[in-house]
């Protein structure tokens, strides 16, 4: 159990200390990532991006995601898309991909994004719940050339772990739980929605 966000980051930057002089890059997953992103990019030294990733979530239950999107990119529960209606399916990737692009004229205002091309690429999340987006942001980052891939995430379901060691490097995680309690918020006693607002001024606080 973790206090807040705040408090998940840093301990995770106590793990990622040997990072510390080395051309890295720190993404995160908004929202709620962004949060741990910057204390880890602030104890560590190096830059923060985002990755844009959005879940599809199912129509009876929202918050479990059947599928997650890029902006060109899909990974799908195919099990669960069998029992999916196509056409609403279709209305809400394209609803999560406009979101996307609107996140990203937020976010950047017209600013380049970080060249992660032979760098260590630390991805990090507030927590997983089925692993979807979070599997969809490693797709993201590849396409980017970086030289390795670190996945940094408080907690997460032990059979999410075994999904992770085969595409990325290296896995740093505080929790890996076999009873895990179904969403990432059981996680934390304080877990507030994040803002665009509170995003773009974290991604501003960094040099």
């Amino acid at each position: 159990m973790f206090y807040d966000r705040h408090e998940a980051g840093k301990a995770l930057a106590e793990k990622l200390y040997k990072y510390i002089g080395t051309d890295c890059v720190v993404y995160a997953i908004p929202r709620g990532g962004v949060v741990l992103g910057v204390e880890i990019a602030n104890q560590i030294k190096c830059p923060l991006d985002v990755v844009l990733v959005r879940k599809v979530g199912h129509p009876s239950n929202p918050e479990y995601a059947v599928c997650a999107v890029s902006k060109k990119g899909m990974i799908c529960n195919e099990e669960e898309m069998r029992t999916i209606d196509r056409n609403w399916f279709d209305r809400e990737v394209k609803k999560e991909r406009e979101e996307i692009e609107r996140r990203e004229r937020v976010y950047f205002e017209g600013k380049g994004r970080i060249d992660t091309e032979g760098k260590v690429a630390i991805l990090v999340d507030d927590g997983i719940a089925t692993g979807s987006t979070y599997l969809m942001a490693v797709q993201e980052l590849k396409k980017r050339r970086p030289k390795m891939i670190v996945a940094v995430i408080p907690v997460m379901p032990a059979d999410f772990e075994n999904k992770l060691k085969g595409v990325v490097d290296e896995i740093v995680c505080l929790s890996v739980d076999k009873n895990y309690l179904g969403s990432v918020g059981s996680y934390y006693e304080i877990f507030p929605q994040v803002t665009d607002d509170e995003v773009v001024k974290m991604l501003k606080s960094l040099p």
